[in-house]
């Protein structure tokens, strides 16, 4: 059934009403929730915030890194290490290196672009900060309900966003409501700020129908995908931080890999892979693998025990990427607008500042009895911030990459060591790409298969026992939240010109082409894979794979990530 039919026969759906609707429990939406709660009180007001978040919890789908720059973090909580906060190993030294596939040159401190450069800054769990943002929230008085799908978007007559939608529940794999089913409710609010992170699914939506990034550069993502391990006590080095660039990337392919030493004895690293890459037979999951077993990263792991896994898709488009932010009725804030700063491999500073920023202008509209309209103080004010000083530094980090990474790794040099050296803190030049990501495959008959090598469940390992410990889960009678355009496309195109590349690029084998009984192949998609990176969505040839919210609660529980 529809979701009209749904409503039809069922509804009218429940309504609740709030000042503010926040999508989103991540940093970003948080950071919106505390701030608006914080201006309230100063101001003997009271405003009705609540906050959806789709995962089990705030925190069980939050991945990243991380190494934090906390100054906003300082802005949001100046006494956040009086108040607990676990940032709680500060960075202790840098380390960048160009690999090769037998060795590795580490480029002298005083080489080093500032971007590289981590001190002041602390090796993280992200989703650890999360869930202690999540508890400030709470205190201070902000609704979050954990485990439900903001799957609509609501909007008054005159076209202003007015709410969401929750998804409904106990919907069968044949579209059918079952004895579980539930409808969704409706929450209202003066003003929605969208904070679902990289790729939201409304706020892909909401920028298509506002025409939002119709003067932007067309955004560029990358995939990470992440490990955490325990290792021996000798081997750890709390606060050391590494970047690597160059092998397993061939000279073409923009990537780079991370390991950062925890507190405890633990490591977390991953490998970063750009999503305009060409070959259809690379696999960022099998790069991630094999750059593990180089000497320099496998010295720090041996010994140890992998404990959790996970990816997700991240915007590196920049400034030059970032759509307009706001539209009648809400804001996007955070990684949902594509505020990461890609040469620093940072963005839950950005995603705090932004969500504060967004919360400042909502608060002043609702004390000046303004609702459903445009909040243009909110990009006036990162216009004016240190943030956008930041982010326009760095406008032309991922753009460079197109010609190459010989070109990339020089420019970065130029734009992020030479010329604030010669006092020049903002590179005189612009640099724009033209092309979505998705439109960079080759035909798999023009490019060179790659062979990758067996794991060895040790040190490598693959898809299905890494999904395993991402602790992933789906209620396994629903409808696919994969879903297909056209089902003819994936075998009569995907497979027949690019080789069928979404059975390589899904890091959690969602996607699988088998053999029917008459000799046929098909598409097989296993959605209880799926780890929510939003990969598929943005990296299909032909764009024919669309990536919707499943039931609330389901996808990945990170540990400890």
């Amino acid at each position: 059934m529809t979701s009209q039919e749904l409503l039809t026969q069922y509804g009218p759906r429940e309504a609740m009403e709030y000042d503010l609707v926040i999508v989103g429990a991540g940093p970003a939406g948080l950071a919106a929730a505390i701030r608006a709660k914080q201006l309230a009180a100063a101001a003997g007001n009271e405003v009705a915030v609540v906050v959806l978040e789709k995962g089990s919890e705030p925190g069980a789908h939050i991945l990243s890194g991380a190494v934090m720059d906390p100054r906003a973090l300082n802005e949001l909580f100046p006494d956040w290490q009086a108040m607990g906060a676990p940032l709680k190993q500060a960075v202790t030294g840098d380390e960048v290196l160009f690999l090769s596939e037998t060795g590795a040159t580490r480029t002298p401190g005083w080489l080093t672009p500032d971007c590289f450069h981590n001190e002041g800054n602390y090796v993280i769990s992200l989703g650890a900060l999360t869930k202690w943002l999540s508890e400030q929230a709470e205190a201070l008085g902000v609704e979050i309900f954990p485990g439900f799908t903001a799957a609509e978007v609501l909007y008054a007559e005159d076209g202003s966003v007015r709410g969401v939608a929750t998804g409904n529940l106990g919907i069968g794999k044949d579209g059918q409501p079952h004895d579980g089913f539930q409808l969704g409710m409706e929450l209202l609010g003066k003003y929605t700020i969208f904070a679902e992170g990289a790729r939201g699914h409304l706020g892909r939506q909401l920028i298509a129908k506002f025409a939002l990034d119709a003067d932007s550069d067309p955004q560029s993502y990358a995939l990470g995908i992440k490990e955490l391990w325990e290792v021996p006590a000798a081997q750890a080095k709390p606060g050391h931080v590494v970047h690597t660039a160059g092998w397993p990337m061939d000279s073409q392919t923009y990537g780079g890999g991370f390991l950062y030493h925890l507190e405890g004895n633990r490591v977390t690293l991953g490998f970063v892979v750009g999503l305009n890459y060409e070959n259809p037979w690379l696999s960022p999951f099998e790069e991630m693998q094999r750059w593990k077993a180089h000497l320099s990263i496998r010295a720090h792991l041996e010994g140890g025990k992998r404990i959790s896994y996970g990816a997700r898709a991240i915007t590196a488009g920049g400034l030059l990427s970032l759509p307009k932010t706001i539209f009648p009725g809400g804001a996007l804030v955070g990684c949902e607008a594509g505020y990461l700063n890609a040469a620093r491999i940072k963005g839950s500073h950005a995603a705090i500042k932004t969500g504060m920023l967004a919360a400042e202008a909502a608060v002043e509209a609702l004390a000046a009895g303004r609702q459903h309209d445009l909040l243009s103080a909110y990009p006036a004010a990162f216009e004016a911030s240190w943030l956008h000083a930041e982010l326009h530094q760095s406008r032309n980090f991922k753009q460079w990459f197109k010609w190459g990474n010989l070109v990339g790794a020089v420019m970065t040099g130029v734009e992020q060591w030479l010329l604030p050296k010669l006092g020049i803190k903002t590179p005189p030049w612009t640099v724009h790409r033209t092309q979505a990501d998705h439109r960079y495959l080759k035909p798999a008959a023009d490019c060179p298969k790659i062979d990758y090598p067996k794991p060895d469940n040790q040190l490598t390992f693959d898809r299905l026992s890494s999904v395993f410990v991402s602790n992933t889960n789906h209620e396994e009678n629903q409808p696919a939240h994969l879903t297909l355009k056209d089902a003819s496309v994936p075998v009569g195109v995907n497979l027949a010109i690019y080789g069928g590349p979404e059975s390589r690029y899904c890091p959690a084998g969602v996607y699988e082409f088998v053999k029917l009984e008459s000799g046929a192949d098909a598409l097989q998609i296993n959605a209880q894979n799926c780890v929510h990176c939003k990969t598929c969505d943005i990296k299909d040839p032909t764009q024919n794979i669309v990536w919707v919210t499943p039931e609330g609660g389901g996808g990945p529980n990170y540990a400890g990530m």
